[in-house]
């Protein structure tokens, strides 16, 4: 009789049960043993090739951070003190006149309501009127106290007291890589105090605003400026201001370049306004223009590239104690150079009454050196 031998029904787990012990203990060589005794020994360290030593770590090491925190904490600190700015202007048509609304943004520098925010957003001072907007619905009528189109900043007053205001930082301390966060109303009221972030891009950027206005020294950053950010502030981590946002860039290959003033080209302006209700600079003392104008309005060819040509001296100034004459031409102040007359009154703003500078001109065809000292025009 044939006997069919029944099938071992535990075979497969026990098959299981094996494999299950063998991968542990595989495992626990790996990790354990295997570290010890192995490698370096008779198995090679993974991660280095036969022959290396192992290199000491030399990298810098960078914390992470969470920058979105950083971010709301900087937007929750200047919030309040972001102000909206809407102006009406009058302009001509040829024979007649239309009333043009404009929008921007401000920053409050003094709890007695005094506000920083760019030149060309009251109308380079030709606004007919100016309402400031505050975070709690205020509406208040503003007047421009001091306004200066070539450096694009305005100092503009409302009768509030008690405002918040935002603290100033160092601009002349920044690092490119810096966190950067901008505050302003974007393309209207509609996105008031609207929040983006960056990082500093660049410092020392020039960009020209027209065939005759360069503006230097700016702070370069990718953190979003559209119009209407006009005049808002750009933030460090700390919530300090350490520019005012004022010229966006935007083509196809310059999409996300926005640029500030930096603070600390502001804060002499700011001291003055509010100490003596004005801001005066120092002056030389001449009239002129620029090299390239003064070639093609006259057809004449002075062989000098750039600079600026002396017209006319005023009397009793710093250009006739300094002896600059009509007919030269003024290349340096000090070590920065001289391009057109906006860039001259920029400079200037760097200066105090009785400062002293070296100016570098070139008279008849030769370089010459002359010291002036600088006061304020009366």
């Amino acid at each position: 009789m044939y006997y069919e031998r029944p099938p071992k029904r535990n075979s497969l787990l026990s098959y299981f049960i094996v494999a299950l012990i063998a991968a542990i203990i595989g495992g626990t060589v790996s990790m354990y043993i295997a570290p010890t005794f192995l490698y370096g020994k008779v198995l090679p360290t993974p991660g280095i090739y036969k022959g290396e030593t192992p290199k000491e770590d030399s990298e810098i090491n960078i914390v992470p951070t969470n920058e979105m925190s950083a971010v709301q904490a900087v937007a929750k600190k200047t919030m309040s003190s972001v102000v909206g700015i809407t102006t009406v202007q009058v302009q001509r048509e040829f024979i007649w006149e239309k009333e043009v609304e404009g929008i921007g943004s401000g920053v409050v520098v003094h709890p007695d309501g005094y506000i920083l925010t760019n030149s060309h957003v009251v109308a380079d001072g030709k606004a007919k009127s100016i309402n400031v907007l505050f975070e709690n619905g205020d509406k208040v009528s503003g007047k421009i106290l001091w306004n200066d189109p070539a450096l694009d900043l305005a100092v503009v007053k409302v009768e509030k007291k008690g405002l918040d205001t935002a603290d100033l930082g160092d601009s002349d301390s920044l690092e490119v890589g810096q966190l950067a966060v901008a505050i302003g109303n974007p393309l209207g009221l509609e996105f008031q105090r609207t929040v983006t972030s960056g990082v500093i891009s660049g410092l020392n950027r020039s960009v020209r605003v027209n065939q005759y206005n360069v503006i230097e020294d700016l702070i370069q950053t990718d953190a979003s400026i559209n119009p209407g950010n006009s005049g808002g502030p750009l933030l460090n981590s700390k919530g300090e201001v350490i520019g005012i946002n004022t010229v966006k860039i935007s083509s196809q290959v310059g999409e996300g370049l926005g640029f500030a003033i930096p603070i600390n080209l502001a804060k002499p302006i700011i001291e003055g306004v509010i100490e003596k209700g004005d801001f005066k600079t120092v002056y030389i003392g001449f009239a002129g223009t620029e090299v390239e104008k003064y070639e093609r309005q006259l057809g004449v060819d002075l062989s000098i590239d750039k600079g600026v040509i002396v017209i006319e001296i005023q009397p009793n100034s710093p250009a006739q104690r300094a002896d600059l004459r009509p007919g030269d031409v003024i290349v340096k102040i000090d070590d920065e150079e001289v391009e057109s007359m906006n860039q001259i009154q920029k400079i200037l703003y760097k200066y105090k009454k009785g400062d002293k500078a070296t100016l570098t001109i070139i008279r008849n065809g030769k370089e010459m050196k002359l010291d002036i000292t600088f006061t304020v025009a009366k």
